[in-house]
């Protein structure tokens, strides 16, 4: 009974995944599609937790952490570059 929950619930975080997919292509504005983006990846990782509780495994674990610090890191990227236009800024002297 737990893994027929389990497997629905894997189903339809790849739901979740292609619905924000598609707002991700036809987005009608940045911000939409920064939201998307950052969904998509919380999605993905909940999808790799259901796997590792199926399989019975903590060998996801760290992968579910270095993947959540670097969705997180991506999201303050591009919401920086939609709100300045450069993710690195430069001090020019002159």
């Amino acid at each position: 009974m737990k893994e027929i929950i389990l497997f629905i619930a894997l189903g339809l975080f790849m739901v979740a995944i292609f619905l924000n997919l598609y707002r991700v292509i036809v987005g009608p504005s940045m911000p939409d599609r920064a939201i998307a983006l950052d969904t998509i990846g919380i999605n993905f990782l909940s999808a790799i937790a259901i796997v590792s509780i199926v399989l019975t495994t903590t060998a996801f674990l760290e992968a579910i952490l270095i993947l959540g610090i670097l969705a997180f890191i991506g999201t303050i990227a591009f919401s920086k570059y939609i709100e300045r236009g450069d993710i690195i800024e430069r001090k020019r002297n002159g």
